[in-house]
């Protein structure tokens, strides 16, 4: 008799405004993992934060030109937030269950997703899961706060402004000069935002009212961050069997064409970005940079998995711009395709991630 198949569910799309990101991502975990191990459950949530059964079908979740793939409603389902449950369940038709849940890989991004609080939920309902726990997740998504915990390990970061709603509604003459001792460049960015989205460069004060009103539209609380000199690099930290951060190769990202930064569209609509993987650096800043990702990993107290980025400067000196709990997995992420380069395909990466969740199982760690 053959052993029973690992019950996957693999849950994407959500309510953040990377809900599009999660679904492309979604359908490349859905093509690679090994369906002899694991029986798979595809879980969608709308963009209005209904969870639905979805077609385990990548095709349907990959990016079609310009045209972003979506979560389309369906059945139903809950996973209560009870350990005795055991599993989904219906909404509509009565309390049957739908099928014992193993483990959960939570292809989301951004809040409602990637920020503590589905993985909260997880922790109420007994489930194991893909990635790190309720005070990672949150630390790290929020940008502003994340810096302050990394300064604290030794870690350079960029000098930035925190800017929240109610304050740029009561004191716009200080933020403004706030924003002006940083100096010119700068970007303001939703705080607890990713890919880009909401993001603005501002060479002029006078733009800095538009800019934070379209990161304010993401979240009400925003950092307006210096510009840093320096090479965009990043590097996968990935947990090995004893629970140990290994690090990638690092892969550099170069911005090409129209675009004056690493944009949304530039980096997954326009093909405006060029890839060195491995990055073209010194082996000592190399080793130094990944020794640095693995600190940074650590001092927001990850598991299973981030993407570390940095900026490199002239002289080889490095400042983490923000780590990445549950960084993307599409056909063009940087993550996959650095494991790709050390030496782990995307269904063993997949593979690895699903058995670090299961050996850690949930409760206080």
């Amino acid at each position: 008799m053959s052993p029973k198949r690992t019950r996957l569910a693999v849950l994407f799309g959500g309510r953040s405004t990377e809900h599009a990101i999660s679904c492309v991502s979604a359908g490349s975990i859905l093509a690679a993992v090994d369906r002899d191990r694991y029986d798979v459950v595809a879980v969608g949530i709308t963009a209005e934060g209904r969870w639905v059964l979805a077609p385990d079908d990548p095709a349907l979740l990959a990016l079609s030109g310009r045209e972003l793939p979506s979560v389309k409603d369906g059945q139903a389902v809950a996973l209560p937030g009870d350990p005795t449950a055991g599993g989904l369940f219906p909404l509509e038709d009565g309390p049957a269950l739908l099928g014992q849940v193993d483990v959960v890989f939570p292809v989301l991004h951004g809040p409602y997703g990637e920020d503590g609080t589905l993985q909260g939920l997880f922790e109420l309902a007994g489930v194991p899961y893909v990635g790190s726990g309720v005070l990672a997740s949150a630390a790290a998504m929020d940008k502003s706060v994340a810096r302050v915990l990394l300064a604290a390990a030794g870690i350079a970061v960029t000098p930035a402004v925190t800017v929240r709603a109610a304050r740029w509604a009561a004191d716009r003459d200080g933020v403004v000069d706030d924003v002006r001792a940083l100096g010119l460049p700068v970007f303001v960015k939703p705080a607890r935002g990713g890919s880009s989205i909401g993001i603005s460069k501002v060479r002029d004060l006078a733009d800095l009212p538009a800019a934070l009103e379209e990161a304010l539209r993401c979240d009400p609380k925003v950092l307006v961050e210096a510009m840093v000199v320096g090479r965009e690099v990043e590097c996968g930290i990935l947990e090995d069997a004893d629970g140990r951060p290994q690090a990638s190769v690092p892969a550099e990202v170069r911005v090409v064409g129209d675009h004056d930064f690493y944009d949304f569209e530039a980096k997954y609509l326009d093909a405006a970005t060029e890839l060195d993987v491995p990055a073209d650096l010194p082996q000592e800043v190399t080793e130094r940079l990944q020794a640095v990702a693995r600190t940074a990993y650590d001092a927001l107290d990850c598991e299973g998995l981030a993407r570390v980025d940095f900026f490199v400067g002239p002289d080889g000196e490095l400042t983490v711009n923000e780590v990445n709990t549950m960084p993307g997995f599409t056909p063009t992420s940087m993550f996959p395709r650095m494991w790709a380069a050390s030496g782990v395909d995307y269904p063993e990466l997949v593979d690895r991630l699903v058995q670090a969740a299961l050996r850690r199982g949930t409760g206080l760690r």
